[in-house]
């Protein structure tokens, strides 16, 4: 079995070096970004339907870690929620951008928005993580 997803992986990461290289070479035409575009959604849609199956065959095979994985389904949705909410409490002003144009779609620049702030609040969860980490480890020590 291991070695016949290495195979699938290995075809998959010689497909995706032959298709970069083929825009490379092609100086970016519109056809080869499309082909780029459409392989690599391929690529994410895949990978999230492999998360899903391996989550789904883990929690059939190990009832015990349900607990600890709607723990995580809930603190995700906890951390999307509230920079849903932080992005709901204002407008969504334009955005110059480099062309001289601006971004003014609310829906994009909302999405946007929230993409930032779910990385914000994660990044602060993790420096949360770790300094607690730390202390309880130092405080242990002093207890020995």
């Amino acid at each position: 079995m291991k070695t016949a997803l290495k195979i699938v992986l290995g075809c998959l990461l010689g497909i995706t070096l032959a298709l970069v290289g083929w825009a490379v070479y092609a100086g970016g035409s519109d056809l080869s970004i499309s082909v780029n575009l459409l392989w690599g959604y391929g690529l994410l849609g895949l990978a999230i339907l492999g998360v899903l199956c391996a989550a789904l065959v883990d929690t059939i095979s190990h009832p015990a870690g349900l607990g600890k994985t709607l723990l995580g389904v809930v603190v995700v949705v906890a951390v999307v929620g509230t920079a849903f909410a932080l992005v709901l409490t204002h407008d969504a002003a334009p955005v110059a951008n480099s062309a001289g144009g601006s971004f003014d779609n609310p829906f994009e620049l909302r999405i946007a928005e929230l993409g930032i702030y779910v990385t914000y609040i994660v990044a602060a969860i993790a420096l949360l993580a770790v300094v607690v980490d730390m202390v309880s480890g130092v405080v242990r020590k002093m207890i020995k």
